[in-house]
């Protein structure tokens, strides 16, 4: 126990100073707290005498409980940021952008994947996996650029942003999809993928309906109270029974969360609560869950492995980010951007951040890049995707920077 506490209190201080530190060069804090744990790992590796002890405390049930409790409160955060009505209100061309920022990484991913990967029963569901993890685009890193430059509220920031926003309810969506073809070894046919949308669409309807008509009646008896910590309380609840019901269907937990926190909107609840909520939240995912979360995946991130695979991580990080340049900056120039302007539009769409990481921590917890006897390629897959979402979110703010500049 002295060990495990030791060790959770090193991540949780270096993963902020490195966060903090991110955030000071213009990057987002979750991609300095994920560095944080590959510089870990990378300084473990010549105390080879302690490896063991070190493997240990990382690989406790406590800092396992904690990375699922804060997959848990990431999602639901996520949920509550994003208000349903910015979807929908989301003009038709944002709505393209994000199927063409969708579609086409989705299809190079699972190409590559494909080609990349040898047969495995778990072949469907590892391809999948980085597709998945391709197409899914981070919203901060990019935001801050457009914030920094004063284009948040143009018509290109909104677009990028109301498409970025798509991208990851998508993401979300699919991540149902690639668990339930890891569960079934692979063997969903499309009799399964139907049934599977089926229980989804079921849940989405329940918890819509719930979201809509039953939580405001409950959140305006306890804003009686006025006790915020009771509205916490709640909206908690409502998550983890949300879960449950996801769990029941088939479908993974995570949903629940997100369902949980998409219908938590001000005019439903009232905006004091929104806005108290907003801000716990933030402090709890921001200031202890997110950090401990973002460097237990740069933990398990293994350069020697990914090193072996030269050729797929450069692929990988190519399809990552010219099939967001192609997919959403064609869709852009076909609405009236102009050349720099839909390229701008594809590049803001190449960063990945906490939505692509929570993803591979769902699929590895499900054991989708467990490798088969000698398979070295499936062995260094999860650090591949890793080292993609933090090299295409580091280059996205500085390409963004240089073909914005002049609209500063």
């Amino acid at each position: 126990m002295l060990l495990t506490i030791a060790a959770l209190l090193c991540l949780l201080l270096l993963a902020r100073i490195c966060g903090v530190a991110a955030e000071r060069i213009g990057q987002a804090a979750p991609v300095g707290e994920l560095l944080a744990g590959v510089l870990i790992a990378l300084a473990m590796l010549p105390l080879a005498p302690l490896e063991a002890h070190f493997a240990a405390a990382r690989a406790s049930i406590y800092l396992d409980e904690i990375a699922t409790l804060a997959i848990f409160f990431l999602v639901l955060q996520a949920g509550v940021e994003l208000e349903p009505k910015e979807v929908f209100a989301a003009s038709g061309g944002a709505l393209l952008v994000a199927l063409g920022g969708v579609l086409l990484p989705l299809a190079l991913g699972v190409l590559l994947a494909w080609w990349a990967l040898p047969t495995s029963d778990l072949k469907p569901a590892q391809a999948l996996v980085v597709g998945v993890a391709i197409s899914v685009t981070a919203i901060p890193a990019t935001a801050r650029v457009f914030e920094e430059l004063g284009l948040l509220h143009s018509r290109l920031g909104v677009t990028v942003l109301s498409a970025a926003l798509i991208d990851d309810v998508f993401g979300l969506l699919l991540l149902a999809m690639v668990t339930t073809v890891a569960v079934t070894g692979g063997g969903a046919d499309l009799a399964a993928l139907g049934w599977l949308a089926a229980k989804a669409v079921a849940f989405f309807a329940a918890t819509s309906l719930l979201g809509v008509h039953v939580y405001p009646h409950i959140s305006g008896r306890l804003q009686e109270e006025k006790v915020v910590a009771l509205e916490l309380s709640v909206l908690v609840a409502v998550g983890l029974g949300y879960a449950l019901l996801a769990e029941a269907l088939g479908l993974h937990w995570v949903m629940g969360a997100f369902m949980a926190g998409l219908f938590f909107e001000p005019h439903r609840i009232g905006h004091q609560a929104y806005n108290d909520m907003k801000l716990i939240l933030a402090a709890i995912c921001s200031g202890v869950l997110g950090p401990l979360f973002f460097v237990s995946i740069g933990l398990q991130v293994d350069l020697a492995a990914a090193a072996a695979e030269p050729l797929l991580l450069v692929l990988v990080i190519l399809a990552a980010f010219f099939g967001k340049l192609i997919g959403a900056g064609i869709p852009a120039r076909l609405l009236g951007f102009d050349r720099r302007h839909a390229c701008a539009v594809g590049v803001g769409m190449s960063a990945r951040g906490a939505v692509e990481l929570i993803i591979l921590g769902v699929v590895a917890e499900a054991g989708v890049f467990t490798p088969g006897p000698g398979n070295g390629v499936v062995s260094s897959l999860f650090s591949v995707l890793v080292l993609m979402a933090v090299v295409t979110t580091l280059v996205t703010p500085v390409a963004l920077r240089w073909l914005l500049k002049r609209d500063d």
